[in-house]
């Protein structure tokens, strides 16, 4: 087997900074198509539907993909691999949703910031528990620090007249992504651990995710009606591509980077790249300048601090 070739720090870095781009840029796409189509569940499973397609593609191309998905097939069948690891892309359904849902209304940022104050966390919960594939991680003093500084970001992006413009429930939304993003995570890192394949495991993911969202789109058709026609705009079907890229490019540069580095470079990618869109593309329930910029260095300040290990 050839040697794989090493990727440079600062390369692999930027790589981590372009999932958080490419996640950001997801979210104000799928934020529009819900807008559009009038049913941001409906948007989230086109959005799915099409990351789908684009991962079978990718899959069909990589021979050692291919092996991981009969891995994950045999596991399946031979009932090795235990029923809630197949359940993680039920959470990227709720993210694609509230994408579709509040990012359209809200703006990125509050949405990212919301997300992250969920993830970080629920993260810290999940860490103290030992329920992701690195077992169990003490709460460290940063990690606290991490987390209070989170609920600070939230504190500042809900000042103004935010709440008199939204309702309560779309502002909560964005936390609750979060922490099924944090959950997600661990289940999917759990699977990727039994079968040897991120790749199968983020397949089994979308596979979970789709399933999912074509239930809640049939529940909010029966309720809510029939949505707008899909609008003629291709690059509002872009999305779905982004999400199948950005999960892949992590798959590949994770080992390149860790978990620790390539985390806190696509969270600080997201943040960053919410406040361009924000100021370019701004929306008209979201927040005030000094609010965008306030809550999104907080919530950066979070992401560091719960990340930073104490010496021993």
């Amino acid at each position: 087997m050839p040697e794989t070739r090493r990727v440079p720090v600062p390369l692999a870095l930027g790589g981590a900074v372009a999932i958080g781009v490419m996640t950001a840029v997801q979210a104000r796409i799928n934020g529009v198509l819900g807008v559009k189509v009038d049913d941001g569940v409906v948007a989230g499973l086109i959005s799915f539907a099409v990351g789908l397609v684009a991962l079978i593609l990718v899959i069909a191309c990589i021979p050692s993909a291919r092996r991981g998905v009969v891995r994950l097939g045999q596991g399946i069948r031979h009932r090795r691999i235990p029923f809630w690891m197949l359940l993680g892309g039920a959470c990227g359904a709720l993210t694609v949703s509230t994408q579709g849902l509040t990012a359209g209304v809200l703006g990125v940022s509050l949405f990212t910031v919301g997300v992250v104050a969920g993830q970080t966390l629920h993260g810290l919960v999940l860490d103290r528990i030992g329920f992701g594939p690195a077992g169990v991680v003490a709460v460290t003093p940063g990690r606290i620090a991490g987390g209070l500084l989170a609920l600070a970001a939230v504190a500042v992006s809900l000042a103004g007249d935010v709440l008199a413009s939204v309702p309560l429930w779309m502002l909560l939304m964005p936390f609750a992504t979060g922490v099924g993003i944090a959950w997600q995570g661990a289940t999917n890192g759990r699977l990727a651990q039994q079968v040897g394949s991120p790749i199968a495991a983020t397949l089994m993911s979308f596979i979970a995710g789709t399933v999912v969202l074509l239930i809640a789109a049939g529940l909010s058709i029966a309720v809510r009606g029939l949505p707008e026609a899909p609008p003629a705009e291709p690059w509002l079907y872009f999305g779905g591509f982004l999400g199948a890229a950005y999960i892949l490019l992590g798959a590949v540069i994770v080992a390149h980077t860790g978990v620790l580095l390539m985390g806190l470079g696509s969270v600080l990618g997201q943040l960053l790249t919410s406040v361009v869109i924000d100021l370019i593309w701004p929306t008209a329930a979201g927040p005030a300048l000094w609010q965008i910029i306030a809550m999104t260095a907080i919530a950066v300040a979070s992401v560091v601090a719960a990340r930073i290990r104490p010496r021993r």
